[in-house]
């Protein structure tokens, strides 16, 4: 028996449940792209499928709706694969394991994929209704929204006709999106250099943090794994000789890391065990309202050739002096942050290290000053910086009849006008707009909770409203 199958509306769920059968992380997209195709070829809908894997399926116009002008729904089909520590699953190739917890949809022990399977859902919905009225529906599903837009990079847009576009990845009902960041990956490398070193091999681990979405969720205050760990480690250097063998943290540059840990040579085990309960008990202390959770424990690691005395130090000055976090408030929109870069995913090869952030800023010159400042300390510890994935922001227009009809199809609805707002978080609608010339994009969505996190969580009631909202603003397009 389906899980969702009792939850409405019963097409959107149906249709996000065998989403969520299918694995779909970033970079793993083939299965479910072809999902796609044989959904179009089963309705016998004019559909294309490139080669990056991103779909665009249409379907023409209902009766009566033959001049009406066309629209884009529009969503990624990559998801963020992140797991509990427990977690056993292979998400490369496992479905995920669906749950209902009163209003909520979860996946147990990893993330949901909401982010943005539930606009594959609804797109889908939309073109599986015989009897829904609407204008011709141009659905645009791309790929690897989640590790640079890839598949909006890359994507021919020259079978659309459209100039206005509802993108489905916002995360909170009643806020139409309208602008966002833009950003980019900066990955930072140093060498490093080994050397014999005498003393106890350790593991020093730093866990439990909430984590959360590098965008949405970097003005919480909750705390880096990736920074907290090179803390630790500068705290037990100051007091004890040590090397270090490895550090790694983190498995996307979008999301706040939830755990870190080192592998190390202790010359002075006691004192390293010593230095690391004080700060498990400051690291709470300090937290304890935004991740109450977090541990500093030691343990016992199988020895291996470690760094040298000077690696050891590059490696302790770049994660403790490197930025991280907020940088910029805007001045213009109370509460926005303007710029901002997240230590997403640390790394260790036998020769260096690796550090990869996800920088946004909605002022392209601040994005810039930013990954001169990352190019600058890492060249001075003789590493050096690569970029990728630099995507525009999408400038807010001051006249949008998208806008206008679905601010009216809401303030129907809910009897209240939605909040009208711009985020830090990167969204595809900057890369449609510069594709095409005067594209009307907004972005909405259902409450989701903890995206990008094991905990996330899709809200059933605001999923059902969210879709009210869409399909009346399809049937007022005619």
């Amino acid at each position: 028996m389906a899980v969702l199958e009792h939850l409405e509306p019963k097409s959107v769920f149906s249709f996000f449940e065998q989403i969520c059968a299918i694995p779909h992380g970033s970079g793993n997209t083939k299965a479910i792209s072809d999902y796609l195709v044989r959904f179009a070829e089963a309705r016998a809908l004019e559909h294309y499928q490139d080669a990056l894997n991103n779909v665009i399926i249409i379907k023409e116009a209902a009766p009566g709706y033959e001049s009406a002008e066309p629209v884009i729904l529009q969503g990624h089909m990559d998801m963020v694969c992140e797991k509990a520590p427990d977690c056993t699953k292979d998400m490369a190739s496992e479905g995920l394991d669906l749950a209902v917890e009163g209003d909520t949809v979860y996946a147990r022990g990893t993330t949901l994929g909401g982010d943005d399977g539930i606009a594959v859902a609804m797109a889908l919905a939309v073109l599986d209704d015989p009897d829904l009225p609407h204008p011709r529906i141009e659905a645009v599903f791309t790929v690897d929204e989640e590790t640079g837009m890839d598949g909006a990079f890359g994507i021919d847009v020259s079978p659309l006709k459209a100039k206005r576009l509802i993108n489905i990845d916002s995360e909170a009902e009643g806020i139409f999106t309208v602008s966002c960041a833009g950003g980019c990956r900066a990955n930072c490398v140093i060498p490093v250099t080994r050397a014999p070193f005498s003393g106890a091999a350790l593991r020093v681990d730093v866990e439990g943090l909430a984590g959360g979405h590098s965008g949405t969720e970097i003005d919480k205050g909750r705390a880096n794994a990736d920074k907290l760990l090179g803390r630790v480690l500068l705290t037990c250097a100051n007091r004890l000789p040590l090397r270090i063998i490895s550090v790694s943290g983190g498995l996307k540059d979008n999301a706040i890391p939830t755990a870190a840990c080192a592998t190390l040579i202790a010359g002075d085990e006691a004192a390293l065990r010593d230095v690391c309960a004080q700060m498990d008990k400051t690291l709470k202390e300090e937290f304890c309202v935004t991740d109450p959770g977090v541990a500093v424990r030691v343990s016992a690691a199988e020895a291996a050739a470690p760094m040298d005395e000077a690696s050891t130090r590059r490696v302790l000055c770049l994660l403790t002096c490197v930025p991280n976090g907020i940088q910029t408030m805007s001045a213009d929109i109370k509460g926005l942050v303007q710029t901002s870069l997240n230590l997403g995913i640390l790394t260790t090869q036998p020769d260096s290290v690796s550090a990869s952030f996800s920088v946004r800023s909605s002022v392209e010159s601040q994005k810039k000053m930013l990954l001169e400042r990352l190019a600058c300390l890492t060249e001075q510890l003789g590493g050096s910086v690569s970029t990728h994935g630099d995507y525009p922001g999408w400038a807010y227009r001051q006249e949008s009849p998208l806008r206008d009809l679905l601010t009216a199809v809401y303030t129907d609805q809910y009897g209240h006008p939605p909040v009208i707002e711009a985020i830090h978080a990167g969204l595809e609608c900057g890369l449609f707009s510069g594709k095409i010339p005067g594209l009307d994009c907004i972005s909405i969505g259902p409450d989701l909770t903890d995206i990008h996190t094991f905990r996330e969580k899709l809200h059933v009631a605001s999923t059902a409203r969210t879709w009210a909202l869409v399909t009346e603003a399809l049937k007022r397009m005619k």
